[in-house]
């Protein structure tokens, strides 16, 4: 068994779970389980049934149970939005999230933005943490502080020149306290568009809204950094214009002056001194143009950037991807020097400061803030997104199994279901037979994508 499942690029245990699903009676039903879970890689196992009747006449019109299924359950994705914990669901909240910043940009009324939005002042701002410490870099043509020209993927890139002097407490403590300043952020930004527009803030909030939708970065180094849209609406949001004053330039310069402003009080607490944290220097601000105008940053680049970090989180730094309690996981685990100092930094604060939860968060290395984020009247949510998901497949299921239209008040009916939790995950040959299908789904995207230039050319033709 051990010469053939090497043979294979199998484990010997893999292998022969491969081969029991194989000959098992439930194959083709398992496999059609975990196709429709796109190849989820830790899908949630459900029990239960479901009933279907007419409300009027009390006649069953379907059933469903979970014991006519292998194993006596269904199998459900687990919606995870980290690519490193779940490729195949994380390549859903990408798409969620793409459509749902890219509505905000150029409009989609189906989603609550008309498309006048394109001609409303958009720019693209990325606000970064300061510097605790020289870094190894790639200056563009220069070699870096250490005299070396690192290559793109060099290991070093971000890690301190010196370890000893780096400020690894100031680290941690700014990212836990970034998501603050942030929301100082957007305080202070209303308050400069006003001064800039020579309104009073109320005057300001009578006739422009600023909209924004945003996602965290982790640099290299390990400090959270945000990318955000920001939009001007008109005083009733998306569906009104902005008014004359209100323009990108404004906009750039307002973004510029709010972040100079923000500055977050951390106390003193035992060896630790007291703390002002604020923004870096390093504020990139650009204007958001329409596709095929030749401008350096389009919708589409936009959306697709903040679509793909919406999946990441710090795992992308070489920590691990789970909760870390001491630091002595940290040597079991063979994480670099760098995220273990960081995760290290976080541990001991951690007494000092236990309001802000360190502990808990140090394998975020310090980070506690949502990913992604918006502003109430940006564009859609990504829960009326997948409303429209499941509403879809609900109305597919019911014309395949023949059932009457719920909105049909003739035809009602009524649905009772029983559900449990019975586990999640796979048997390593599930495993393996969910990565196949996750590769075969990957390769027809990337087919559909190259063949759609194509497509369209040929459209365009006809």
């Amino acid at each position: 068994m051990t010469d053939t499942a090497t043979m294979a690029g199998l484990d010997p245990a893999t292998l022969a779970d491969v081969l029991r699903l194989a000959g098992s009676t439930g194959f083709d039903r398992i496999q059609d389980q975990i196709r429709r879970t796109g190849g989820c890689t830790d899908p949630i196992r459900l029990s239960g049934a479901t009933v279907t009747r007419d409300a009027a006449t009390g006649h069953v019109l379907h059933s469903y149970s979970t014991d006519s299924e292998p194993g006596g359950v269904l199998r459900v994705a687990c919606g995870n939005r980290r690519a490193s914990r779940c490729p195949a669901c994380a390549w859903t909240y990408a798409g969620d999230t793409y459509h749902l910043i890219r509505a905000g940009l150029v409009g989609d009324p189906a989603k609550g933005t008309p498309d006048t939005i394109r001609d409303h002042p958009r720019v693209f701002a990325t606000l970064t943490a300061p510097s605790f410490g020289p870094v190894h870099n790639r200056p563009g043509t220069r070699p870096c502080r250490c005299g070396t020209h690192h290559q793109e993927d060099a290991p070093e890139l971000g890690t301190p020149l010196d370890p000893e002097s780096y400020d690894y407490a100031g680290a941690v403590l700014w990212n836990n306290h970034a998501s603050d300043l942030w929301r100082y952020f957007t305080i202070y930004l209303r308050r400069e568009i006003a001064k800039r527009a020579g309104l009073t803030q109320k005057e300001a909030r009578e006739q422009s809204r600023v909209s924004f939708g945003k996602v965290a970065e982790y640099q290299k180094r390990g400090a959270v950094h945000f990318h955000a849209v920001i939009r001007f609406d008109g005083p009733d949001g998306p569906d009104d214009p902005p008014p004359a004053w209100a323009t990108g330039e404004l906009l750039d310069d307002a973004i510029r002056a709010a972040a100079a402003r923000v500055a977050v009080d951390v106390p003193p607490a035992g060896d630790q001194p007291a703390r002002l944290l604020r923004w870096g220097e390093q504020i990139d601000v650009r204007p958001i143009r329409a596709f095929g105008d030749g401008a350096e940053i389009t919708e589409q680049a936009v959306a697709s950037y903040v679509a793909k970090y919406a999946t990441k989180a710090a795992e992308t730094t070489g920590t691990v991807d789970g909760r870390i309690g001491n630091k002595e996981a940290l040597a079991l685990l063979e994480v670099p020097e760098h995220p273990a100092r960081l995760i290290a930094a976080c541990l001991d604060l951690h007494p000092l400061y236990p309001d802000r939860k360190l502990r808990d968060w140090a394998h975020m290395l310090g980070f506690r803030g949502h990913f992604s984020t918006k502003s109430r009247r940006y564009s859609t949510t990504l829960g009326a997104l997948r409303q429209v998901r499941a509403d879809y497949r609900a109305t597919q299921q019911r014309a395949a199994l023949g059932l009457p239209d719920p909105d049909d008040e003739e035809a009602t009916t009524l649905t009772l279901a029983h559900w449990a939790y019975a586990g999640h995950g796979h048997t390593p040959g599930e495993s393996w037979l969910a990565a196949n299908i996750r590769r075969d789904i990957q390769h027809n995207r990337e087919t559909a994508r190259e063949e759609l230039p194509t497509l369209l050319a040929d459209e365009r033709n006809c």
